[in-house]
């Protein structure tokens, strides 16, 4: 399964398609230069139970510790995963 991601100059997301469709998708805008907000996460229902969400959050947080940043999660999904996952909570702002 590849989780993809589109970065804009003021927001981005992660996602992952299949056929041609975003099935799921984590979304984020920037605060500041080395901040950025989750704020949003919505997983299909076909694909509820099978870990898609924490596969998303896993590729965001690889992006945020290559460049260096932090995040603020104010997605509730977003924000019970990193404090339940403490390998994690370096990358929390």
């Amino acid at each position: 399964m590849e989780i993809k991601h589109k970065k804009g100059d003021k927001n981005g997301y992660f996602y992952y398609e299949k056929d041609g469709n975003e099935l799921a998708q984590m979304a984020y805008v920037w605060a500041g230069a080395d901040k950025l907000i989750i704020d949003h996460t919505e997983v299909d229902d076909s694909l509820k139970g099978q870990g898609i969400g924490k596969k998303l959050l896993a590729q965001l947080v690889d992006f945020v510790r290559a460049e260096k940043i932090k995040v603020i999660p104010l997605c509730p999904f977003a924000n019970a995963t990193l404090q339940k996952t403490k390998e994690w909570q370096d990358v929390m702002a």
